[in-house]
């Protein structure tokens, strides 16, 4: 009986570990929202690192983590670093291309929890009198993250974040 018990649960670990290891090698998670501002309104709340204490869900998170600011205070260089309790880590994060005020790419890199390294698009699209904001991150999916996507939604867990963080964008830019 022990031996049934001791094979299933070999099978059952080498078919989790089977299946994770077919999981895509990157991951995107993206999400949208339409702001009734022009793009040139809404783009230094973004391109601007230190004004997004006023709308990033990952301030309220930790209001207390610490911070540091350094490089230009916009534009590619410019570059922000944390040091937050268990829900937020700690990393850093550099603008590596500012194209205002339509595009804006962020080097996303993680210490802790996990150390990850990703890249954040912000694109800003005119249409009529709104502007379409997609915040957008894409990275590499190691073993171990394959492996946490089987039980935990990655898209849903940072999807919730994004769609906090673009209706407070939204409010901060239509105000």
């Amino acid at each position: 009986m022990l031996k049934i018990v001791a094979i299933t649960l070999v099978i059952l670990i080498a078919a989790v570990l089977i299946y994770a290891s077919t999981k895509p090698d990157t991951f995107q998670i993206q999400r949208t929202i339409r702001i009734k501002a022009p793009p040139e309104k809404i783009f230094p709340l973004i391109g601007e690192l230190r004004a997004w204490l006023n709308w990033s869900p990952y301030e309220k998170k930790d209001p207390e983590m610490k911070r540091t600011f350094s490089g230009p205070s916009a534009g590619e260089g410019a570059m922000y670093a944390w040091d937050g309790n268990r829900e937020i880590g700690a990393g850093s994060m550099e603008i590596t291309q500012s194209l205002p005020p339509s595009k804006l790419v962020i080097k996303l890199d993680f210490v802790r929890p996990f150390e990850c390294h990703n890249i954040v698009e912000f694109t800003l699209e005119p249409e009529g009198e709104t502007t379409q904001v997609t915040w957008a991150m894409h990275g590499p999916m190691r073993f171990i993250t394959k492996l946490v996507t089987i039980v935990f939604s990655m898209d849903k867990m940072v999807g919730k974040d994004y769609e906090a963080g673009l209706a407070a964008l939204k409010a901060a830019a239509e105000n």
